[in-house]
């Protein structure tokens, strides 16, 4: 009868990792979850939580470093819940990410694909075009970061190794400006005070800035103050931006924006392509897999230029603007007004002629071209991380397409939608993983699925 309680300190060795970044030992026969290990590390957990299934610990003492163990370039990484893998090397993070997809998509999907070999990265620093910091005002003092894990516990970070310098100097420009204008920052508890989070976005092939200052509020105090500092420290700005929040919720954005200075929008080139991004607009966070994800997708499709091809979850229109020189037409679709309007500016902008943007979610889009009798030859889909809406795979059916190309933010949620697309009749024939979140737990991949023959 296994006896571990809160407090013990046992012996394990680490075997696994979590979705999540956790290293796993067993003890007895019971998971024991360690942040911060490395598969390969003998270590002395400390015992915090126990339950009848699992027990959670953290480091007491490494008594063996795994061979695959470094030493953590960031003194923040530790506490952050964002860089899970600073403190190992990036060969055993690939093995890692590579194994999850591969893994998930056997033991939930049901399926049997071997993944290809994994897409990694030359830039491990630096790479994020975007950053959304929740904000803590103290005394006059602004404390800005990223939660602590499973937490809302700030943990001050103004030069994050993920984000570029840009972003480091654009904080240093509203830390000035909270403490000369008064600033108070949001309250969870009471739903009271100004600022709520500050968000950067760049476009890395043209360098254009965007600075955001979420509020809970329609004005902030002295505005141009604000927008003079940007100026100063930013190079690049092209756009300072409110965006009014005053709902109480844990979503980071609301849907009105107001232009302070500049621009509404920056821009940014992909695969040749310029596309124009708006605050509320998905646009992948890291530019140059973004780049080798759409080409690997592209591969998979394998395009003659005879097709119809159909984005769904378009967005900004990235994906199938990247593709729209090699079919036939192209249509998008996505729930995001703004996103729409993006999308058809991006079209406009590159010249594309034969692109059509609808604006509904993806199972009533796709009723719309159904009831027009468009039949498409290749379906892309890119849903967010809860993957595709139940309800749009028996439309997939009845449209009956030769082709699906699926990216996944979430090998666990595309594992579930090929299974459900190989009882619709279709077969994956190809599965790459794409490391577009080095250091982080977060892995992209990217499946071909063909119509099986009857």
């Amino acid at each position: 009868m296994l006896s571990l309680k809160k407090n013990d300190e046992i012996e394990i060795t680490i075997d696994a990792l979590t979705s999540e970044g956790s290293g796993v030992g067993r003890y007895e026969g019971m998971a024991v979850f360690v942040r911060g290990t490395v598969p390969g590390d003998r270590i002395i957990a400390h015992i915090i939580k126990t339950s009848k299934k699992y027990a959670v610990g953290i480091i007491d003492k490494i008594i063996t470093p795994s061979p695959s163990r470094i030493e953590s370039d960031c003194p923040y990484s530790q506490k952050c819940g964002g860089c899970s893998f600073r403190n190992m090397t990036y060969g055993e993070e690939l093995k890692y990410k590579k194994s999850r997809v591969r893994d998930a998509v056997q033991r939930i999907g049901h399926i049997d694909i071997d993944v290809e070999e994994i897409i990694g990265t030359d830039d491990l620093n630096c790479y994020r075009n975007k950053a959304q910091y929740p904000v803590q005002i103290c005394d006059g003092e602004l404390f800005a970061g990223f939660y602590a894990y499973k937490s809302h516990r700030i943990i001050p970070c103004t030069n994050c190794l993920l984000q570029p310098v840009e972003f480091e100097n654009g904080l240093e420009a509203f830390r000035i400006w909270t403490e000369k204008a008064n600033i108070t920052s949001f309250d969870e508890n009471t739903g009271k005070g100004l600022l709520r989070h500050i968000y950067f976005r760049k476009g890395y092939a043209t360098g254009e800035i965007m600075a955001c200052a979420v509020i809970n509020g329609d004005s902030i105090p002295q505005a141009q103050l604000l927008v003079s500092l940007l100026r100063e420290k930013v190079l690049g700005l092209k756009s300072v931006v409110l965006n009014i929040n005053k709902k109480n919720t844990n979503v980071i954005l609301g849907d009105k924006t107001v232009t302070l200075w500049g621009s509404d929008t920056i821009s940014d080139i992909l695969l040749g392509k310029r596309f124009i991004i708006s605050p509320n607009s998905f646009y992948q966070v890291n530019h140059n897999q973004c780049e080798k994800l759409y080409s690997k997708a592209a591969e998979f499709a394998d395009l003659t230029g005879s097709e119809t091809v159909l984005d769904l979850y378009c967005g900004v229109g990235t994906i199938g603007l990247t593709m729209a020189d090699k079919v036939k037409s192209l249509i998008g679709i996505e729930i995001v007004p703004q996103a729409i309007e993006n999308a058809k500016e991006n079209a406009k902008i590159n010249g594309v002629e034969n692109a059509e943007f609808i604006c509904a979610n993806a199972p009533d889009g796709a009723k719309i071209l159904q009831k027009k009798g468009i039949a498409p030859d290749v379906i892309i889909l890119d849903p967010p991380r809860k993957g595709c809406d139940a309800s749009l795979f028996d439309t997939i059916e009845m449209l009956s397409p030769e082709k699906i190309v699926y990216v996944s933010c979430d090998s666990a949620t595309l594992a579930r939608d090929l299974s459900v697309l190989k009882e619709k009749g279709y077969k994956t024939e190809r599965l790459t993983a794409v490391d577009l979140f080095p250091r982080t737990p977060h892995v992209e991949a990217v499946a071909l699925l063909c119509k099986a023959e009857k």
